[in-house]
């Protein structure tokens, strides 16, 4: 386990930041649940393959996301992984352009779909047993890592809405978490695994999930003026 010589210290800082968004305990339950997104599987792996091209996460992932939900899935039209993986390019394109984004989704929900034959089990448990059972390193060479297009991003964001208490190394999480460490004089690791893993330690050390930790890191940014748990308070328990 990491050992932070100035832990009261680290926390008081954490505290500081943490104190900046008081529902992210509330949605982080939430992800740890897999509850995200009404506990439907099918718009989280399409959450997360949307996701992995960098754009804005509420103003373009969002809106599409539930666009989505709205056309496809309430009208009964793509319902399960299967549906995904047979659905006309056509069709998904009405949504979200991005044909790399299509290509991740439909892997993973094929990969997730053999798993729901293999285990007789619905959408949300398929992604929920692969979460539990994915590795964090050796990452690349799971079913779901060595898809083209998933990378360490992805994947632990998958992990997370699968119900792993982890962190994504993102580069908007780094800095924050860097900033945090370089006030309370902690050393950063700098590797991915490593910064990944050394999140998991502290967390608990100074009273938070790594998850929260994560989340966190998203909320505290500023867009037009507004902190994010400002600006999308009504949004985030929908999702």
């Amino acid at each position: 386990m990491a050992q932070i010589n100035n832990l009261a210290n680290l926390k008081k800082v954490v505290d500081g930041y943490m104190s900046q968004v008081p529902m992210v305990r509330e949605h982080c339950e939430r992800c740890l649940a897999s509850a995200r997104w009404h506990g439907n599987a099918l718009l989280m792996v399409i959450d997360a393959a949307f996701d992995s091209i960098g754009l804005n996460y509420f103003q373009s992932v969002v809106p599409k996301v539930e666009l989505f939900r709205q056309k496809y899935v309430e009208s009964g039209k793509i319902v399960t992984m299967e549906d995904l993986v047979k659905a006309p390019n056509d069709k998904l394109r009405e949504i979200w352009k991005n044909s790399r984004s299509w290509k991740v989704a439909r892997e993973i929900a094929a990969y997730l779909a053999r798993l729901k034959i293999q285990y007789e089990y619905d959408d949300r448990t398929a992604l929920i047993h692969w979460a539990k059972n994915a590795p964090l390193a050796g990452w690349e060479e799971d079913p779901i890592g060595s898809i083209s297009g998933v990378g360490i991003n992805t994947y632990q964001y998958l992990r997370m809405m699968g119900g792993v208490d982890t962190v994504m190394p993102d580069k908007i999480v780094k800095k924050v978490i860097y900033e945090i460490l370089g006030k309370a004089r902690v050393d950063t690791p700098q590797d991915d695994i490593d910064f990944v893993l050394f999140v998991e330690e502290i967390a608990p050390q100074v009273g938070y999930k790594a998850i929260e930790l994560c989340w966190m890191t998203w909320l505290i940014q500023s867009e037009a003026g507004l902190s994010r748990t400002e600006k999308y308070a009504s949004l985030l328990p929908k999702i």
